[in-house]
């Protein structure tokens, strides 16, 4: 067992001080907002029939999965994710490869690529509805499309910064192009492909959410819709919070995937 000196043990205790600290704001402040969310709605300082409250979200939460209509809503939502964040993760990196080992292709697909992820998607969303139909493809589609350009851009630019000492090496040994992406591009950008793939599950998220705002008839996305059509604001801000969680979520799996994997 290795014995700390008492200069370090003071570092460390320093060190979960703080941690245990910072936790501890963090709770406070989400708390503290809570509450005074609550006394806000209860002293009526803010109409709570438009903000509604932390105890009626949490009523109608406890009503909806009882009954187990929550349920559906979550899970397709949590589906359409997954899907297109598994097309994205696929496309985004084999699209990067190729445009990496066909430089001349690159140069002449580049400026669509910057265009194509400049757009804004919510601006796409009708059209895809038009072009698909309303169906669980266009809102897998339509979460792909926030997140693929961009994370093609991303890989291509991290592959093009491989060592370039190293590449020199596996030619100068005889190695093909086949060698220089299996031995050095890829493993080199395993840190990039995974932090790329924590910023696109809470795109596609978004983008999945956007497509059930406009063609989906189930869904935290068409949840949000018809809760604000019909007035029923608290489903509203039900289905964002859940949403927050899922996200939180997902990115937290995402995260100790990355921790396991740089580890190794």
């Amino acid at each position: 067992m290795t014995d700390f000196s008492p200069a370090q043990k003071k570092y460390l205790t320093h060190i979960r001080r703080e941690k245990y600290l910072i936790q501890t704001a963090r709770i406070f402040l989400f708390v503290g907002f809570l509450l005074l969310w609550e006394i806000s709605a209860r002293e009526e300082w803010i109409d709570s029939f438009i903000f509604s409250s932390p105890s009626a979200i949490g009523r109608t939460f406890l009503h909806m999965i009882q009954d187990q209509s929550l349920f559906a809503h979550i899970g397709i939502t949590l589906m359409e994710t997954l899907i297109s964040f598994a097309f994205v993760v696929l496309l985004g990196i084999g699209t990067a490869v190729l445009l990496w080992a066909c430089p001349k292709l690159s140069k002449v697909l580049e400026p669509y690529l910057v265009v194509l992820n400049s757009l804004p998607k919510s601006a796409l969303a009708p059209l895809l509805i038009v072009w698909l139909g309303a169906n669980v493809r266009t809102i897998i589609v339509a979460g792909m499309s926030v997140a693929l350009f961009g994370s093609v851009i991303n890989l291509y630019t991290g592959f093009r910064g491989a060592d370039p000492e190293k590449l020199k090496l596996i030619r100068t040994l005889g190695g093909t192009k086949k060698d220089e992406l299996t031995k050095i591009v890829l493993p080199s950008s395993v840190p990039l492909i995974l932090s790329i793939m924590k910023v696109n599950i809470g795109l596609c998220l978004v983008g999945v959410v956007i497509g059930e705002f406009i063609g989906a008839r189930c869904g935290l996305g068409y949840l949000i819709i018809y809760g604000s059509q019909t007035f029923k604001l608290t489903w509203v801000l039900m289905s964002i919070v859940i949403l927050c969680v899922i996200a939180m979520v997902l990115y937290a799996m995402l995260d100790l995937i990355e921790k396991y994997t740089l580890k190794k």
